[in-house]
């Protein structure tokens, strides 16, 4: 059985930094590439980074620069590292499997001051 758990969201002020983590089970990791996406109040859910099993990353064009995903293939993780966080990246964040349409329960980040 595959399971995603997220941790590391919460409360934050703007110009914050945040580091989310996945910890993944039930698949071979190291085969897989990896997801986060975020879904804000009333917006679709997006894909916000990116990461292949060989380690090529994408990034959202609003969160280039800022935040930076990671892999570590023997912790079965993938890491989200935000730095200068806005408010408008305010939202509930998710891992995924892209490939299985495997997600995560989420975790909420808040950015206000």
């Amino acid at each position: 059985q595959v399971q995603l758990v997220e941790s590391g969201g919460g409360l934050v002020q703007p110009g914050g930094s945040l580091r989310l983590s996945c910890a993944v089970s039930g698949i071979i990791f190291s085969s897989y590439n990896m997801g986060w996406y975020r879904q804000a109040p009333g917006k679709q859910r997006e894909l916000v980074a990116g990461i292949t099993y060989g380690g090529s990353t994408n990034y959202l064009d609003s969160v280039k620069g800022r935040f930076t995903i990671s892999r570590d293939n023997v912790q079965k993780t993938v890491y989200l590292q935000m730095n200068s966080l806005k408010p408008e990246d305010t939202a509930v964040y998710y891992c995924s499997v892209p490939r299985l349409n495997k997600w995560g329960q989420g975790t909420q980040v808040t950015v206000s001051s």
